[in-house]
Parts: structure tokens; C-alpha cells; sequence
């Protein structure tokens, strides 16, 4: 335990730096994320989960250009994990919208992992593979030449491979993850020598650790690192306080951009359906953005099936 708290401070360290330019969407719930994160994260928590997330980025926002243009980014996620027992693995699915301006980029993703068990601790290694698709439409441009030749001459689309790779230690107390994503780094040129829209090479650290302060309540202090191309930092900090596994609130840091209000409840027998909600509030570069952005994000595991015939009984987080 001592161990783990020491590597996640040194990470913590490690992440201060200069806040990299948006590639991948970034999320608030990133702590109920994981397998969009790291593909190591596939199937590792035991049980078939579905979950959605919608985030409207800076509200209101809008470009002075083009006043017709939705400058503000809208993100759309929707992820699956199953584990497959018979294997000792897992295996990871999602597709993302993700529209920024007069671009919108879409994944389309596939992961396995591979779960060790070692005493306490599963040990997992994971694998990614899927597209980007970037799309640019011509007419939210406004350019100052008509025969810009880096302004495309239609809405265009292309595809691109992607590929990623990811370790993950999970314990009944804390996780700690590591993935380096878009390994080949997709390029975007549309046919013009004078366009070059890489997606860059990026190492993203995650780590969280439960702390029961009573029966009922518990704490999950957690953080989010991103390096891109190994040049630029940036990184989100915070805590989930929990009750009963049933209500959850925090807050969260992130670098040079905003802090995050969490808020969320469980449904049903077993909290087997979750909803949440993330407010962020800019207070960096307010002027240059919008001051708020929401998240909403739906959450449901699956009842177990057994093939023994039997009633699965799911064991309770082990408690102090």
C-alpha cells in the first residue's frame, strides 16, 4: 500500500508541464472511464458494463467568423467492457463522435486484454486496434483567399488505422494504468501536400485509491495524466466521496483549463444503473473560451449469467 501511494505521488510530480493542445476528447467522469483510456482496462472490473457519455464544451461559445458555425465541441462516447472467464481476459468496445468546429473526428475501436492474478493484485495487458475518421466541412470555413489550396474544395472524409497498447494494476483497493495511444499517429492530408493534421502519439497515466473512512462512506482520491509526444503535459486531479455505493460527489482539478463539480446516483437492486452528471467552470483563459461546459454520463452493468445454472451472488466491496 505504502508502495502505491509513493508511485502515484511521483506521478503526480512527473505531470506538471505545459498543457498540450486537444487531440482525444477529453472527459470529466475520466474515473468512470477507464476503457476508453487505457485498453488494458477491458473486462477487468468482472462483469459486462454499458456506459454513455454526452459532453457540450465550453456552452455558448461561438466563432466571430462565422456565426452560423458551432465552434463549441460536442462529444459523444459509447463504451463496452466484458470479461471473458474462460480466458482470463476481457474484451473492450467503443465509438466516439467528437465535433470541433468544422471538423468532426469518429473512432471506432475493438480491445483485448489478458488478466494475471497475482496474490492480491490482477495484473492486465491490453490491446487496441480501429479507425479514425476525420471529416471537414469546406463551408465553415471563411478563407481570406478564395484558392487557399489548404482550404478542401468539399466536405471531405478520411480514415485512418489506429493502434494502441496499455498495462493496468488493479487491486481491491487502487488501480494504477498506463496506455500509449495511436502508436502508428494518423495523419490527415486530404490529398493536399500543404495539409499535414497528424494525430499525435500520446502515454496516459491513471491511478485511484479507495479509502473506507466509515461502513458507509468512502473517499477515491484519483488523477489523469496525458503526455503528448512526450514534449507537453497536462493533468486532472480530484475525489469521489461515496455513500453506500450509492450516492457519489467530488471535485477535480484540471491543468490550465477548469475545475469540475461530479454529482451522481445508483438505481435498482445491486446500483447495477448509474447516472452522472459534471459541471466544469473555466479559470484559465476564460476570455478565449466559455466559462461552462456539461457532462452527463448513463452507466449500467448487466445481471451476471451463470452457466451452472445456478443464482450468481455478487461479493460486496470488501470493507474495513
Amino acid at each position: 500500500m505504502k508502495h502505491s501511494l509513493k508511485l502515484i505521488a511521483i506521478l503526480l510530480l512527473l505531470s506538471i508541464g505545459e498543457l498540450s493542445a486537444q487531440v482525444d476528447a477529453q472527459f470529466s467522469h475520466y474515473m468512470f472511464n477507464n476503457v476508453y483510456n487505457n485498453p488494458a482496462y477491458s473486462g477487468v472490473e468482472g462483469y459486462t458494463k454499458l456506459n454513455l457519455f454526452h459532453r457540450s464544451q465550453w456552452v455558448g461559445y461561438s466563432p466571430t467568423s462565422n456565426s452560423a458555425l458551432r465552434g463549441a465541441p460536442e462529444t459523444q462516447l459509447f463504451t463496452l467492457t466484458s470479461p471473458v472467464m474462460r480466458f482470463n481476459a476481457g474484451f473492450g468496445f467503443y465509438v466516439m463522435s467528437d465535433k470541433i468546429g468544422a471538423q468532426n473526428f469518429t473512432q471506432i475501436q475493438a480491445s483485448a486484454a489478458y488478466h494475471l492474478g497475482i496474490k492480491d493484485t490482477k495484473v492486465s495487458i491490453g490491446l487496441r486496434a480501429g479507425t479514425i475518421t476525420q471529416t471537414v466541412d469546406k463551408g465553415a470555413y471563411v478563407p481570406i483567399e478564395s484558392d487557399d489550396p489548404t482550404i478542401l474544395a468539399s466536405t471531405s472524409t478520411q480514415t485512418r488505422p489506429d493502434f494502441s497498447l496499455g498495462v493496468n494494476f488493479q487491486h481491491e483497493d487502487f488501480y494504477i494504468g498506463a496506455a500509449f495511444n495511436h502508436m502508428i499517429e494518423a495523419q490527415f492530408d486530404f490529398g493536399a501536400d500543404a495539409v499535414r493534421n497528424r494525430y499525435p502519439r500520446e502515454v496516459l497515466l491513471t491511478a485511484g485509491y479507495t479509502f473506507p473512512l466509515t461502513y458507509d462512506v468512502s473517499i477515491t482520491p484519483n488523477m489523469f495524466v496525458k503526455s503528448t509526444e512526450f514534449t507537453s503535459y497536462t493533468f486532472s486531479v480530484g475525489a469521489i466521496a461515496e455513500y453506500k455505493e450509492k450516492i457519489w460527489g467530488g471535485l477535480s482539478f484540471r491543468q490550465q483549463d477548469a475545475a469540475t463539480l461530479l454529482l451522481g446516483y445508483s438505481f435498482f437492486k445491486e446500483n447495477s444503473l448509474r447516472f452522472g452528471y459534471a459541471f466544469d467552470y473555466t479559470i484559465i483563459a476564460q476570455d478565449a473560451k466559455s466559462a461552462t461546459s456539461h457532462e452527463v454520463m448513463i452507466s449500467y452493468r448487466l445481471p451476471a449469467i451463470s452457466t451452472s445454472g445456478k443464482k450468481v451472488v455478487r461479493t460486496p466491496r470488501f470493507r474495513h
